[in-house]
């Protein structure tokens, strides 16, 4: 059946019936460029946040007291270090910095410069850093969206923070995080751990909050129960909390999307069904032509199966090769704003390229197929009548 006339003459009407197959074709690659948009961005977006979680601690230790989170005491991290099973126990600066004439928060993350897992994790991300230079004055290193705001407001070499005592303390800007380094890094400033605890108004003896890390998975239970009989005024946060966290915050934007991609879907297909079920009598009569020089019914519903799939499989490229554009080189513009947020700074991030082949099989399958069927029913209802009761 597969010969050159058979497809010439498919090719043939596709070109006598472009008119039609056009805005079927551009309804279509809008809906399959937004639903594959959607998991480009989940799954970039979870890729870069999994990738920020697997090198977070495995508890996170904050005081907690009538509902609010107090800074924590130093001295918590030596009695932790007494728990068998613990291998490390580090206290931690950071917070948020209020930017009054904007009403913008910057994260401000102290870190010890010292210690040198943290130095090598930073030298990945900022190549030719020197930390003497770095640390012979304050300075400190900026994320991309802190980076855009700051150029704004003609913040070129530094900023001036305000710490609680209303001082003023100016930090000079030593580098820029790149776009590629994280989407949580984007309004996140690097800073000396003391400066950041001048600036955040934290008093000696207090840290933010302590991360211990356990290297056996198997005694984390015994661990968490050892941590939560130490003090009564904390609470224990554990890695696998916030992937659940993530995931579920995550999986529910996209899924809001996915139910209205589905009533879009479904709407396209019954306006496909309903005018495919009202032919006109151009195609009733070309479907009688054929039946009249001896083509059979399942030849003229597969040679419509095929019209119409070269039609929805075009669309599905191009739907798919439009979001990777959008998503990945123009960093999806409006969408990107829903899944990230906009309270705060505007995100100023490139996606981590990030394809999943069986989202895009999935895709593939609840477009293509259902747009198949919508049309393979009218069409064999045509193919059944008698040609004779057609061309009268």
């Amino acid at each position: 059946m597969l010969n050159s006339k058979y497809i010439n003459f498919l090719f043939l009407l596709l070109i006598t019936y472009r008119k039609k197959h056009i805005s079927i074709f551009i309804i279509s690659v809008i809906i399959v460029a937004l639903v594959t948009s959607i998991l480009f961005i989940s799954s970039a977006i979870q890729k870069d946040i999994n990738t920020t979680l697997q090198s977070q601690a495995d508890f996170t230790i904050q005081r907690y007291k009538a509902g609010k989170v107090l800074n924590t005491p130093q001295s918590w991290i030596d009695e932790f270090l007494q728990i068998d099973g613990i291998s490390k126990v580090q206290g931690r600066i950071y917070g948020m910095h209020f930017y009054e004439p904007a009403e913008t928060y910057f994260m401000i993350v102290g870190i010890d410069f010292f210690d040198d897992n943290v130095v090598k994790t930073l030298q990945t991300l900022i190549d030719n850093i020197d930390i003497d230079k770095f640390l012979s004055r304050d300075n400190m290193i900026i994320g991309s969206g802190v980076k855009k705001f700051l150029d704004e407001y003609a913040y070129k070499d530094y900023y001036n923070f305000r710490p609680p005592d209303r001082s003023i303390k100016k930090v000079y800007i030593y580098g820029t995080l790149p776009k590629q380094s994280n989407i949580v890094s984007s309004d996140m400033i690097i800073m000396d751990i003391d400066l950041a605890r001048k600036i955040l108004g934290v008093e000696d003896g207090y840290v933010t909050d302590i991360i211990i890390e356990v290297p056996n998975p198997k005694e984390a239970p015994m661990i968490r129960t050892k941590l939560t009989i130490s003090h009564f005024d904390m609470r224990i946060i554990e890695k696998e909390d916030i992937k659940r966290y993530y995931k579920n915050l995550f999986n529910y934007k996209g899924g809001v999307f996915l139910i209205l991609y589905t009533i879009v879907l479904v709407t396209f297909l019954l306006i496909l069904y309903q005018r495919y079920s009202m032919i006109s009598n151009i195609d009733s009569k070309e479907i009688a032509i054929l039946r009249s020089v001896g083509w059979k019914i399942n030849s003229i519903i597969w040679l419509k199966i095929s019209e119409n799939f070269i039609v929805a499989f075009s669309a599905y490229l191009v739907g798919v090769i439009t979001a990777y554009i959008y998503v990945f080189i123009l960093n999806a513009p409006l969408l990107k704003e829903i899944f990230l947020g906009h309270n705060n700074l505007s995100q100023d991030i490139t996606f981590s390229q990030q394809i999943n082949t069986t989202d895009l099989g999935i895709v593939f399958l609840l477009f293509v197929i259902p747009f198949i069927i919508a049309i393979i029913i009218p069409v064999w209802h045509k193919s059944i009548i008698e040609p004779t009761e057609v061309m009268r």
